[in-house]
């Protein structure tokens, strides 16, 4: 027997190492680091980076390798108009390589580029045995669009908007993800609880149901009451079955967010301590300000939609203005081509400007104006909401720390009422009704107790969420003022 007994207690002893407990720092944690939810923003964040990179590079210099463009070797019967105009078909057999660098460079502030180019082509007529090396020694070139649409100003305005708002929203979104597993973690609490409430139930039934029977033995109790007991019990036996299956669901959801092993199990510890601290309306909604992807996401969209309206004036018109200058020249050999070279140089002004249009320019001018006012409205509308959301919330969190002091202590003195109810039904004081009525009002008070919880730490994750502000340790979960 005592070697038995051996076994079971070192059986119950692995049984504990193999199953981890975790606290809600723990879940939060381990969500927060290795959920999908967490490698979806991290992956939306190193989108956003190298973007930004990207953006970037479109105000650098740019060093580019070009062919010219022309067919490298040809050899067919081709079409050739001759110099009196006619056409006659001829066997055409060429090598005709060209290549070009150039360095090039953007100005943003007049929609400029300007690039440094250097080329060589070479021809060879197979059929006449004929070659001629052509370049260009040096070209610099000018391309400037008049009374167009200047993308590159545009971006400089908008790219680091956009840039500083994908970092807080990578911030929002880990704090959403802390939010979502709280909720998961008092899902399995809740059914831990009511697995240990249903489970402290039937034990307590079970002994009630036999000493109600050696009462209705010796004639001491009605067979009603009796029937009323064992069904009591039945209730309770159903109450554990079903809580053994909500707990399995919600620990699966919850290992599932987490990002655990399917077989790895675990247990919850409930909150002990919640976080103390002293929040003002004013605060939070400065912290907000601050740190929220959505205010300077609200100056992002405004400028977005005064570059629409610019966008629409710009490309309406569309002028070109180009010019090159260089020299060039033409050799048997490629050292032939600086020898004495010509001077190059030309202008082109390209323009399509509607003359009548029946009004379509004002037209849409006038529709991106509109969307432009439309898009203040609908900024407006969405500040206001969102300070509602901050100031409500901040609202109900001393309500929130109350009543888990109110329902912690109606959950001791429920629990001992049931003691003494259950003590007084023993020595027949009280008939099993009243002993039911301190059984429920036991179990609600308990759970009460855990909604209470629930709905600080909810409300406590959501507005750390809401301001990107940890106001119990007094620290910015984003730092709008620490450059990266």
């Amino acid at each position: 027997m005592n070697k038995f007994l051996c076994v079971v207690l070192l059986a119950c002893v692995f049984r504990a190492q193999a199953q981890s407990t975790f606290t809600i720092d723990d879940v939060v944690q381990k969500a927060q680091s290795q959920s999908t939810r967490y490698k979806v923003a991290e992956t939306q964040r190193e989108t956003a980076y190298w973007d930004y990179r990207y953006y970037r590079t479109n105000y650098n210099p740019q060093v580019r390798l070009t062919n010219s463009g022309n067919q490298l070797y040809t050899n067919s019967f081709s079409r050739i108009q001759q110099p009196d105009g006619t056409i006659q078909y001829l066997q055409i057999n060429q090598f005709n390589p060209g290549i070009n660098i150039g360095l090039e460079q953007p100005i943003q502030w007049t929609n400029t580029t300007i690039s440094a180019n250097t080329g060589y082509n070479y021809f060879r007529d197979y059929k006449d045995q004929f070659h001629q090396w052509n370049g260009q020694v040096f070209n610099l070139r000018l391309s400037q669009p008049v009374f167009s649409f200047n993308k590159l100003k545009w971006d400089r305005l908008i790219a680091p908007i956009k840039y500083e708002e994908s970092k807080r929203q990578y911030a929002q979104d880990m704090q959403q993800i802390a939010h979502d597993a709280v909720f998961y973690f008092f899902g399995v609490l809740r059914a831990q609880v009511d697995l240990q409430i249903a489970q402290y139930n039937v034990a307590n039934n079970d002994t009630i149901f036999k000493i109600e029977q050696g009462r209705y033995n010796i004639g001491t109790t009605s067979q009603d009451k009796l029937l009323q007991v064992e069904l009591q019990l039945l209730r309770s036996r159903q109450a554990v079955a079903q809580a053994r299956m909500d707990l399995s669901q919600n620990s699966l959801y919850l290992r599932s967010y987490m990002g655990l092993k399917n077989g790895e199990e675990f247990q919850l510890v409930l909150p002990g301590n919640v976080p103390a601290f002293e929040v003002t309306e004013d605060e939070a909604f400065q912290h907000a300000k601050e740190t929220r992807a959505e205010y300077i996401a609200f100056d992002r969209r405004r400028t977005e939609a005064d570059m629409n309206v610019a966008r629409t004036k710009g490309n309406y018109y569309n002028v070109q203005l180009d010019g090159g200058f260089g020299v060039n020249n033409v050799g048997a050999t490629v050292g032939d081509l600086y020898k004495s070279p010509a001077r190059q140089q030309y202008v082109q002004l390209g323009f399509n400007i509607p003359i009548i249009d029946w009004g379509r320019r004002h037209a849409l001018v006038q529709s991106a104006n509109a969307s432009k006012r439309l898009t203040d409205y609908q900024i407006e509308q969405e500040q206001i909401t969102f300070e509602q959301q901050v100031f409500t919330q901040v609202r109900q969190f001393e309500t929130l720390r109350l009543q888990i002091e109110i329902t912690r202590k109606a959950d001791e003195v429920a629990f001992e009422r049931y003691n003494v109810a259950q003590n007084r039904y023993l020595i027949g004081k009280i008939d099993i009704t009243n002993l039911n009525i301190a059984l429920n009002e036991k179990d609600d008070a308990k759970r009460g107790y855990l909604t209470a919880l629930q709905d600080f730490w909810i409300a406590y994750f959501e507005l750390r969420r809401l301001t990107l502000y940890d106001f119990s340790e007094r620290k910015y979960l984003y730092n709008p003022f620490v450059k990266e």
